[in-house]
């Protein structure tokens, strides 16, 4: 029978009034990979964090039992020189150094007080080798490889250390579906080469292919745990989220109205020639949700932000906005006309963590509230009060710095700010990426409500699932074109079907 390798024993971790772990007691066994599961704000960073010695020692109560010894960390190096590393979802990589410095940095090989290039640069080769990270080099430039294979760079950095336990947060949030498989093949090689994971992710498709246990965590305490053969999705979701949730996708009973986008070859051309765009034509109904689809590069995303005013290069073609031809050049203008967009990258373009829930929320829009030469601040927060009530987001006050909130009440302010002046048209991008089964179906029921009111949705998704699901038309495209349009309403259309298209084929007949 295996061994413990690590076990927590009555975990409490507090901030001021909140209480983030709540007697939390669980345990590894050695040569797992063990999934830990949990809505956002469930506590599984806390926990990470108090695991690596970001929260040391007398920052909480309880025990750490780690190789069957009681530890106290200070500091992330002492969990490290125990064995115990973090793969972060936001990499650590420094992107101007090559391969062989990231992943030696402050554990350099050194020979009689000088760093041993050549025994570095040897060692970083095995690593490639192991992680099948064919074509770089150890003097390859961090910052010239992709997102997939800065990650294993990054877990290459962890076992250099001789780590004994390796805990993934959302490792494949950024990564292709080619780079996930991939990934999962090396946890599999090193989980047979004696090495423990905990593998924390919200794609239960990934946890059940790749979790020999799982754990649930929710509202701060430990829910339970099980074998994965022993349980199903359906019996997570219901331990991560409290209550049973029949119908992820939420019927919408809204049928779609007058037109109110219509777009007609729209070509875009980026500053080095290269066509991104090619003669997009679509329409768009009142209460109708348009599902966008299509592979990274298929030029999703250049969509969305040629509409909103994110010019990336030359653009043409016609598009019209309740029957009136408009010529959208910046954010600003797309927001006065009626155009609302909330972009995939939410950390990057869709909150500013200084800044509070009532500021992020209000700054689109502050003319608003303008008084005179001031704002009214009155105004403000009862306005943004009433938003945060209506969406359901979740914060201590409108003071609330936006950076403490957990991913889908992220998501939901940035929905909020769209709202102040309601939009005729909301596109989404990814909505849901990186936000907890819980927070996803809130989003939906929300998408539903707008849809109600007479907005037009479009949705990109890179998620099947949602774009079937949440979808009464579904556009596919492949290479910057438009390659087939299926009518969803009836919500027949294969998963299969729109990946033919998807990747360039068609169907005969």
């Amino acid at each position: 029978m295996a061994e413990i390798l690590l076990e927590t024993q009555d975990i409490i971790k507090e901030f001021p009034g909140v209480r983030a772990l709540d007697n939390v007691s669980f345990k590894v066994k050695e040569n797992d990979i063990h999934a830990l599961c949990g809505e956002n704000g469930a506590g599984k960073s806390t926990l990470i964090k108090v695991l690596s010695g970001v929260y040391p020692t007398g920052s909480y109560e309880g025990k750490i039992i780690f190789n069957g010894e009681e530890k106290s960390f200070e500091n992330i190096h002492q969990a490290e020189r125990d064995g115990i590393a973090v793969i972060h979802q936001e990499l650590t990589l420094f992107e101007e150094l090559n391969v062989a410095e990231n992943m030696f940095m402050g554990n350099e090989i050194s020979n009689k007080g000088f760093v041993d290039w050549n025994e570095m640069y040897q060692e970083t080769n095995k690593w490639l080798k192991k992680l099948k990270l064919a074509g770089v080099k150890p003097t390859t430039k961090v910052g010239d490889l992709g997102v997939g294979k800065q990650q294993l760079i990054e877990i290459a950095k962890a076992l250099v250390k001789n780590s004994k336990l390796l805990i993934l947060d959302e490792p494949t949030a950024s990564l292709t579906d080619n780079e996930v498989e991939l990934l999962m093949d090396i946890l599999r090689d090193l989980r047979a080469e004696g090495v423990t994971c905990i593998y924390i992710s919200h794609k239960l498709k990934e946890v059940f292919e790749i979790a020999d246990y799982i754990s649930v965590l929710r509202d701060g305490e430990y829910i339970g745990g099980d074998q994965k053969e022993n349980l199903t999705e359906r019996e997570v979701v219901n331990m991560m989220v409290g209550r049973s949730i029949e119908q992820m996708h939420p019927k919408k009973t809204k049928k779609a109205g007058k037109e109110i986008l219509k777009v007609n070859n729209l070509n875009l051309t980026n500053n080095e020639g290269d066509q991104l765009l090619k003669n997009i034509s679509f329409d768009l109904a009142e209460g109708e949700i348009l599902g966008l689809f299509g592979l990274i590069g298929a030029g999703r995303t250049e969509i969305a932000n040629t509409l909103f005013g994110y010019l990336q290069g030359k653009k043409e073609g016609e598009v019209y906005l309740k029957e009136k031809e408009v010529d959208i050049r910046s954010p600003k203008e797309a927001l006065h006309q009626g155009i609302a967009l909330v972009s995939e990258d939410r950390k990057r373009f869709g909150i500013i963590p200084p800044m509070s829930v009532k500021e992020n929320i209000s700054i689109s829009f502050l003319e608003k509230f303008k008084k005179k030469l001031v704002i009214d601040q009155n105004k403000e927060i009862v306005k943004t009060s009433e938003l945060v009530d209506q969406l359901r987001i979740k914060t201590s006050s409108l003071n609330e710095k936006i950076i403490n909130l957990s991913g889908g009440n992220q998501q939901k302010v940035i929905l909020a700010k769209n709202l102040l002046e309601t939009p005729k048209v909301l596109i989404l991008d990814e909505p849901t990426r990186g936000i907890d089964v819980g927070a996803k179906q809130e989003i939906y029921e929300l998408m539903n409500q707008f849809a109600e009111d007479n907005m037009g949705i479009i949705m990109i998704s890179s998620e099947l699932p949602e774009i079937l699901g949440m979808s009464d038309r579904i556009l596919v495209m492949h290479e910057g074109e438009i390659t087939k349009e299926f009518d969803n309403r009836n919500k027949e259309i294969s998963q299969e079907e729109i990946m033919v298209y998807a990747t360039g084929g068609k169907i005969d007949g």
